[in-house]
């Protein structure tokens, strides 16, 4: 144990003493890095930099405000103007061949036909006992005239002629509803019955599915419900690749009780033909007027605190973040770009170079490229 002491001892003396002996360390003054003042201006598109080594170049854009109608993104999806099932009001046999599926129909075509059966001998039972009612409520009516006949016995006969009538509308009636009808043009979604079935009163003969015009339909949110207006332009992308358009038709006035979403119906323009129900749709749906600036999307940038904005020059030519709000962009691929707000008046954007320049350097800017 005395001999590790012993030891530890010497070590410890050996550093003390290497610590307090001086050494020459002095740094030649040539290899002091000075911190470089280069010179940094800013540039339009298309010009050439500077050849010197010593000045940095940016590039920057003059831009001013410009008129834009922001737009709401909407998930949605095709639907049909209307789409109902056709049912038999009486029962029956069928007896034709039903209309065939993917059918266009007009208004009145017949959609499956039930065989007459006894409906047309009621409808002469009814029309015999009619004729007959006729007769006696007019003999009886005459009588009455010179005083013959009672007024209570008049009025039964006239209670028993308007039943005969009730009789024969009702036969007429059952008679007409052995045709079953398409209540509107459309095409014929399904058909259900096949010749020989039987059916009953209710049940499904075919669908007609009214395609003219087709609709748009999608969930705003609440936040976003209050710049939607009737009548406001679409813009619809088909998930097919499809683009259409519209004008909306329809603004729910009560939230979805989940999503607490409001229901938007866009009728689609006449010319898009051929359009089917249940696509997936991506709709632009205008909304507020604003006014905006269009710029790149690449002279977008962040601040310490992450906070999104842009790098612009002010008319000191000293260098300034400036926060700002996307609201819309646009996916043309030969000029792509953003719409933004939180600038005010004509400013000169800092393009290209935004992360070699920070907030308060000064850059020399030549005007005379944007006149």
């Amino acid at each position: 144990m005395k001999k590790q002491q012993l030891v530890a001892g010497l070590f410890f003396i050996t550093l003390v003493i290497w610590m307090a002996v001086p050494r020459d360390n002095e740094i030649d003054s040539q290899e002091i890095l000075e911190p470089t003042s280069n010179r940094i201006i800013a540039l339009p598109e298309g010009v050439l930099n500077s050849e010197n080594p010593d000045v940095i170049t940016v590039r920057a854009e003059k831009i001013g405000p410009q008129a834009y109608v922001e737009r709401i993104r909407v998930r949605g999806r095709t639907q049909a103007f209307r789409h109902v099932e056709v049912r038999a009001e009486e029962a029956g046999r069928i007896v034709n061949e039903p209309i065939a599926r993917g059918a266009r129909v007009k208004q009145g075509d017949v959609l499956c036909e039930i065989a007459i059966d006894n409906r047309q001998v009621n409808l002469q039972e009814s029309l015999s006992r009619q004729e007959q009612a006729q007769f006696e409520y007019a003999a009886a009516a005459d009588l009455q005239q010179e005083g013959l006949q009672s007024d209570v016995i008049v009025a039964q006969l006239k209670a028993a002629l308007e039943s005969s009538k009730a009789s024969v509308a009702r036969a007429k009636l059952a008679l007409e509803k052995t045709k079953i009808i398409a209540p509107f043009d459309g095409i014929v979604e399904t058909r259900i019955v096949e010749m020989g079935d039987l059916l009953n009163i209710g049940t499904v003969c075919a669908s007609v599915l009214d395609d003219s015009p087709m609709l748009l339909t999608g969930l705003v949110p609440e936040q976003d419900v209050r710049g939607l207006d009737i009548g406001a332009a679409v813009t619809g992308q088909l998930l097919t690749g499809e683009i259409v358009e519209g004008k909306v038709s329809y603004v729910a006035r009560a939230a979805d009780s989940v999503s607490r979403s409001y229901r938007i119906e866009i009728q689609v323009d006449e010319r898009y033909t051929n359009l089917r129900e249940g696509i997936t749709v991506e709709l632009m749906v205008n909304a507020n007027d604003i006014v905006a600036y269009r710029i790149p999307s690449s002279s977008l940038t962040l601040d310490d605190s992450g906070a999104v904005g842009v790098k612009i020059i002010d008319s000191n030519n000293i260098v300034k973040f400036q926060n700002i709000t996307i609201v819309g962009d646009e996916t043309n691929q030969l000029d792509p770009g953003i719409w933004v707000t939180g600038l005010s008046g004509d400013i000169t954007l800092v393009t290209v170079g935004q992360e070699i320049v920070f907030p308060g350097q000064i850059v020399d800017v030549n005007f005379d490229w944007d006149r």
